[in-house]
């Protein structure tokens, strides 16, 4: 079994942990990571990244590998919250990491979920749902998701029957990395820093219990 490779990020001591997960094709630290962790650090939110193993696998090898069956990564996730459980903690990711951070939330009530571009579908294939872990869940979840996110655009979600814990927060002409169009006057910067203060908030405000 691959050794846990955390990277901690203390925003002060007392503050509230997010652990946070990749998603399917970018590592812990990938610039969109680097930049959503370093501004919910100055926002006052600690932050944990860890990789699942294919993704340790991938660097260590530098080979591609695809991502881990879901029994491995949600297997990893409780490794994640067994080594924080001194910690007061909520859970996140990016994409296939927040999807897998809901899923667990169905077995392991949590405090609070973020998911940064949640994939509802498949690309291009929108008859294949991935709902159930925003049906069953009972924690707080909040979505932050791009307008024009191709794995569920603001339409589409409009029409999905979700949990009344889980709120969705939309980036105006976002795409699936939260990455807006020049054309519409916002920044991916502006969006990465706009989602990381959503997420402070949720985590501080008591909206994540």
């Amino acid at each position: 079994m691959n050794k846990l490779n955390l990277l901690f990020e203390r925003s002060s001591a007392k503050a509230p942990v997010l652990a946070l997960a990749h998603g399917a094709g970018a590592p812990m630290d990938s610039e969109f990571m680097n930049h959503y962790s370093a501004a919910l650090v100055a926002a006052g939110v600690s932050v944990c990244r860890f990789e699942f193993p294919y993704m340790q696998e991938r660097r260590n090898s530098g080979k591609k590998r695809p991502p881990d069956r879901q029994p491995i990564l949600l297997e990893t996730w409780h490794r994640v919250l067994d080594a924080l459980a001194n910690e007061r903690l909520f859970i996140g990711g990016k994409s296939m990491g927040g999807r897998m951070a809901a899923t667990l939330s169905v077995e392991r009530e949590q405090a609070g979920v973020i998911c940064l571009g949640y994939p509802f579908h498949p690309p291009a294939k929108p008859e294949k749902l991935r709902l159930e872990p925003l049906q069953e869940s009972t924690s707080p979840m909040l979505i932050i998701q791009g307008s024009r996110d191709k794995l569920g655009n603001r339409e589409e979600v409009a029409g999905y029957s979700l949990a009344p814990t889980v709120k969705v927060h939309w980036l105006d002409d976002g795409d699936h990395d939260l990455k807006p169009r020049v054309k519409s006057g916002f920044t991916h910067q502006s969006h990465i820093h706009t989602a990381a203060q959503l997420t402070a908030d949720f985590i501080l405000s008591g909206e994540g219990s």
